[in-house]
């Protein structure tokens, strides 16, 4: 009795057990399912790529120039020579850099040797005087005997024939003593016009020897600019052109075209300009490198801002603007270039609108806000 009890038992809690748990599985609610949400395509180009501002070319008066390179010399340079030779250098009188004027004493020779054949010759013309002298009284009392018979016809000619060879004489001796004079005077080396010394070679001791340069002298101090320009554009320089040109420390010198050569390197295929540019006075120094541009006019210029003009493999673009804000890419050809603005040559007409920045983060097709268009 006991055990049917105890098994009516067991199976009235397993039967509430399963109930228990058919309801729990019923009644539950089932795990969140997890999606992706994926967002809704959008069309390509339907959103502005940027913000630009828009402008249009300007035309501006511009100055016409070409750039070229060259060096600067001197206008003329002279080489000074002793035209004594076998004398030694007494005194040098200047230095390198010196202006010195026309006549003016560079140096001085050794004088002794020619002071004692000048000397000489001035005693041998006071000797020659002196035998004229006589030589002149003699036939002066021939003459007034001539018609009275005392002496011989012989005789009065060689009185006048004796007068006749001292005044040669004295002629000869006065031409020496004035070639004696010459060759003192020429112990000084003298500048043979104004300038500025360049070279010094003379050193006081030395022996100086004919044709040996002791000085070198740009004379006047002129400089100027050999320009080298290309043969294509030579015919665009005539003379009197102004020049500018730039040195090392910023500042412009200015000068204008003397000459144009009339032949052309064949290496090269270069020909030089010279161009006046003042005195070694204003900083110039012959042998200095430097840049210059031939003023050539003046002349109407499409220009854009420097900031539209996109560069790529050497090659020069612009973002056309059209109506419906698409940016095209145009290729261009530049020119002129002055502070912030470049010439369009080609490929650009004057009514066109451009991308004036940020064109570096465009691309041909893009469309773009505009900010601000400037006409």
């Amino acid at each position: 009795m006991k055990k049917a009890v105890a098994r009516s038992i067991n199976v009235l809690v397993l039967l509430a057990v399963l109930a228990v748990s058919a309801w729990w599985f019923h009644f539950r609610e089932p795990p969140a399912r997890e999606t992706a949400i994926v967002p809704a395509p959008t069309a390509v180009g339907s959103r502005p790529a940027m913000t630009v501002t828009a402008v249009k070319p300007t035309v501006l008066d511009w100055q016409t120039g070409l750039d070229a390179d060259g060096s600067v010399a001197a206008w003329q340079e002279v080489s000074i020579s002793p035209e004594l030779g076998g004398f030694r250098i007494a005194e040098v009188l200047v230095n390198v850099g010196d202006r010195v004027a026309k006549g003016q004493t560079l140096a001085t020779l050794s004088t002794a040797s020619v002071a004692n054949d000048l000397a000489q010759q001035t005693a041998a013309v006071a000797e020659a005087r002196a035998s004229l002298a006589e030589a002149s009284a003699n036939a002066a009392r021939a003459r007034k005997l001539q018609d009275s018979g005392a002496i011989s016809a012989q005789q009065i000619s060689q009185y006048l024939t004796a007068e006749q060879t001292a005044r040669s004489r004295v002629q000869a001796a006065e031409a020496r003593i004035k070639s004696e004079q010459l060759r003192m005077s020429q112990t000084s080396v003298i500048a043979p016009d104004d300038g500025v010394i360049s070279v010094r070679a003379a050193t006081a001791g030395a022996l100086a020897r004919v044709g040996e340069e002791l000085f070198r002298l740009i004379r006047q101090g002129r400089l100027e600019w050999r320009a080298e320009v290309p043969g294509t554009e030579l015919f665009k320089v005539r003379e009197k052109q102004p020049v500018e040109l730039a040195m090392p420390d910023g500042a412009v010198v200015s000068g204008r075209v003397r000459t144009v050569a009339p032949t052309i390197d064949p290496q090269t295929r270069k020909g030089i300009v010279y161009v006046d540019i003042g005195t070694v006075d204003g900083g110039l120094r012959a042998g200095m490198f430097a840049r210059g541009r031939f003023n050539l006019g003046h002349s109407k210029a499409l220009t854009v801002p420097a900031a539209s003009v996109l560069v790529r493999d050497g090659f020069s673009y612009l973002f056309k603007l059209g109506a419906d804000n698409r940016v095209t890419l145009a290729k261009i050809e530049t020119g002129r270039r002055q502070g912030e603005r470049i010439e369009v040559t080609e490929g650009l007409m004057s009514d066109e609108t451009v991308v004036e920045a940020g064109v570096g983060f465009l691309a041909d097709g893009d469309t773009v806000a505009v900010a601000q268009s400037i006409k």
